[in-house]
């Protein structure tokens, strides 16, 4: 199974282009900074992969995604080659299956959370069904 699952932040803004065919497909392009779980000295914190979203999830891109929003994205692994000035090149590049927010839009903005419930009012306490 080709699956893999990541969450980090936009580096810079999507990269959105169409495709030359009848129907032009939209395709998105991003890099996403992926801090690791151990920091060793002298190596970095974080990795940048490259992320393509085609059709559905490249609009989704193309209109709420921008530099420094965290997302999950659940994507399968691609290996590609072409040929650049008689070299090979190879990419290794993520093709995007999902993708959500993975932070609320007031954290991504830098507001501190809210707490949206409601406050039991002294003495009711003992009065609720459930402790």
């Amino acid at each position: 199974m080709n699956k893999c699952h990541f969450m980090g932040r936009l580096v810079r803004d999507p990269e959105i282009r169409y495709t030359q065919s009848d129907q032009p497909v939209p395709v998105a392009h991003y890099t996403l900074a992926i801090d690791r779980r151990i920091k060793r000295q002298g190596e970095p914190s974080a990795d940048f992969l490259d992320f393509v979203a085609y059709g559905k999830a490249a609009e989704f891109t193309e209109k709420y995604l921008k530099k420094g929003i965290k997302v999950v994205v659940t994507a399968r692994c691609q290996r590609r080659n072409y040929e650049k000035d008689g070299r090979k090149i190879y990419v290794i590049e993520f093709i995007i299956e999902d993708q959500e927010f993975a932070e609320s839009k007031r954290a991504a903005e830098g507001e501190p959370e809210s707490n949206d419930f409601m406050q039991i009012p002294d003495g009711e306490q003992d009065e609720l069904p459930f402790n």
